[in-house]
């Protein structure tokens, strides 16, 4: 069984959103195409799924900014603007993707304490999501994974899932995709690359 993950297609990632990857937007219609293409036998998409004053949030550490270093739980954290708070309109799918077509939306990122890049587990890696296990007993061999944001998000979830489910195959979409900075996307390509996961392009999925 085929199945596509979007990764955290959501208004806070996009232009006009707290957190907007450049040109975020520009996945929704690659996405659209890959939804609507008939190549999939499930759709799944994440969800930051964050709860006000979340330990990421450079807001909830007095004297930092947005971008910069710090510590969450003793650990070295990048600090985020606020974003993806449940229930607001920037943790909203992006209103275009046909969300209609979607099987699940996995939520992810709602313990204060840990951020959650992965779709998968937080990034402690100890609570985990229960997607992969989904995914495992719905019979899903080949996983093809794209959304925002590459080097985030979209990496750490691509990398999880070739490492929690057993025998899975993993692309990476790399045009229906969008990512921080472009030494951040290239450091994520490779690293995907290296340990066994595809990159390929949506023509080449629409294709087949």
């Amino acid at each position: 069984m085929k199945a596509l993950l979007l990764v955290d297609i959501q208004n806070g990632f996009c232009p006009g959103g707290n957190l907007p990857v450049p040109d975020g937007d520009k996945v929704v219609p690659v996405a659209n195409s890959l939804i609507d293409s008939g190549k999939y036998d499930l759709i799944v998409a994440s969800q930051d799924w964050h709860p006000p004053g979340h330990g990421s949030f450079a807001s909830s550490h007095p004297g930092k900014q947005p971008f910069e270093m710090g510590q969450l739980s003793g650990k070295p954290q990048m600090m985020w603007p606020d974003h993806c708070v449940q229930y607001t309109r920037d943790a909203e799918l992006h209103p275009k993707l046909h969300s209609a077509q979607i099987d699940l939306i996995q939520q992810k990122g709602e313990n204060k304490n840990v951020d959650s890049y992965s779709a998968f587990r937080d990034n402690d890696q100890h609570a985990l999501t229960g997607l992969a296990e989904f995914l495992e007993d719905q019979g899903v061999t080949e996983l093809d994974v794209c959304g925002l944001a590459t080097d985030y998000c979209v990496k750490f979830s691509a990398l999880d899932a070739l490492d929690m489910i057993p025998g899975i195959k993993v692309r990476f979409i790399e045009d229906a995709s969008r990512g921080i900075s472009p030494e951040g996307v290239a450091a994520a390509i490779d690293e995907m690359r290296g340990h066994g996961i595809d990159i390929v392009k949506s023509a080449d999925i629409l294709a087949e």
